[in-house]
């Protein structure tokens, strides 16, 4: 099964808005994919729902108990200075930890990379233009 391991902003995409990021959530619960996600992913995608779209603590609370029970959660036990943004590195770290065979991602300075360490990262759309069931 293909290990994909989602940025916070495609958690916050597909929780917010729906759409081609919701697709993604889709396919792990029908077994399509494997989502690999980390604590420090779940929490920077809860504060942005917080901080940016006023979520209600019950809501986020109930949105990390479902984003828990569709993935699969890793303790990245190594750290990474590849881009300038922390939280950038999180994501790669976590990709690494779960054995992800890509990251998905609309940050452009992941994007950047293309690769890291044999993960792919990749837009939503290109994404799902390379996986056979979507």
């Amino acid at each position: 099964m293909t290990g994909v391991t989602l940025d916070s902003n495609i958690y916050v995409s597909a929780l917010q808005f729906g759409g081609v990021s919701a697709r993604l959530l889709g396919m792990a619960r029908i077994g399509t994919i494997r989502i690999d996600t980390s604590d420090a992913i779940l929490t920077e995608t809860i504060g942005v729902l917080r901080d940016k779209f006023d979520w209600s603590g019950y809501r986020l609370h109930f949105a990390r108990l479902e984003l828990q029970k569709l993935a699969n959660v890793v303790q990245p036990t190594q750290t990474f200075k590849v881009v300038d943004d922390p939280d950038d590195d999180k994501i790669l770290e976590c990709a690494v930890e779960a054995g992800s065979d890509f990251v998905v991602t609309e940050d452009k300075d992941l994007l950047r990379l293309g690769s890291f360490q044999d993960i792919g990262i990749l837009r939503p759309l290109e994404f799902l233009d390379r996986t056979p069931m979507r």
